[in-house]
């Protein structure tokens, strides 16, 4: 069966069945996004709702989407078709499920120039629809909460320290002459570090490969989650700042900001990730030893 032959096949999710129960997960996590303006990849989504498969969310997405159609139906108003917000990584674009609540029919058939064009148009009615809350409210669900408040402001309480730890040194060199583990070519050459940037900040790494700019962030193994926190909202920042830096300059180029993370990240704080929409990679780094 193919997916948007899953998607249609998918009922509400009024029911015990376990892409049902899914489905009522979901929808709180969906409507943080809408809200937050941002979307998800679906391997990010599926580890929210401890699923070890993304690909198991079509039947999810699914009932997700039936519901709100039911739901517009029967107040007689149409409700944005809010899983647009899951995309994949690739190109991020939701999978061709997405058809059966846009462009029904036709939405396989479009380019992906197209698909672009129709995805971003629903996407700007899901960020711009104000009564998500009320849709939840309709099923006696609760909003989704991040519950980091306390490590919020402890990130904020840092400081900027007393300098550059050896710990903190060795990872980000490890993580210069490693691009690969960012998706870079390893033989790439345009590395800087502690790059300054216009707004006074410093970026731990910046690659360059043509015009695409990505900025590293990098927290080694001894950082509290409040630090991975703050290296989080440096990442939204580093991100912005980029963005305009490029604009100024007038150079036309692509930013892509990243956190590299030395262990696992805290499952309380996957999803602070998802809402702000930052990119998190975890890397060891070997022996220095091994590395010759």
């Amino acid at each position: 069966m193919s997916e948007s032959e899953t998607v249609e096949h998918a009922g509400t999710f009024f029911g015990d069945k376990l892409y049902q129960r899914r489905a009522r997960e979901a929808l709180p996590l969906l409507v943080r996004q809408a809200k937050a303006q941002k979307t998800i990849y679906y391997a990010e989504l599926a580890e929210e709702l401890d699923m070890p498969n993304p690909r198991n969310l079509n039947y999810v997405l699914g009932s997700v989407g039936q519901t709100l159609i039911e739901l517009g139906k029967e107040q007689g108003k149409e409700i944005p078709p809010l899983t647009c917000i899951v995309v994949n990584q690739t190109d991020g674009l939701p999978g061709e499920g997405v058809g059966s609540f846009i462009e029904k029919g036709k939405y396989k058939e479009l380019t992906k120039r197209q698909r672009r064009a129709v995805v971003d148009a629903q996407l700007g009615r899901i960020f711009a629809y104000p009564e998500w809350d009320a849709v939840l409210r309709g099923y006696s669900m609760e909003p989704a909460t991040l519950n980091v408040a306390d490590l919020v402001r402890k990130a904020a309480e840092m400081g900027r320290g007393g300098g550059e730890s050896d710990e903190h040194k060795r990872f980000k060199e490890y993580i210069a002459n490693h691009p690969d583990i960012v998706g870079l070519p390893p033989t790439m050459t345009q590395v800087e570090l502690e790059y300054r940037l216009p707004s006074g900040d410093e970026v731990d790494i910046l690659f360059r490969r043509g015009d695409e700019w990505v900025g590293v962030e990098v927290k080694a193994h001894l950082s509290g989650d409040e630090d991975l926190v703050r290296g989080m909202f440096q990442c939204v920042k580093y991100q912005a700042v980029l963005e305009a830096y490029l604009l100024s300059i007038e150079i036309e180029g692509n930013v892509r900001t990243v956190l590299v993370i030395e262990r696992p990240l805290p499952v309380g704080l996957i999803a602070l990730r998802n809402t702000l929409r930052v990119e998190v990679i975890q890397a060891k780094a070997e022996d220095p030893s091994e590395d010759r």
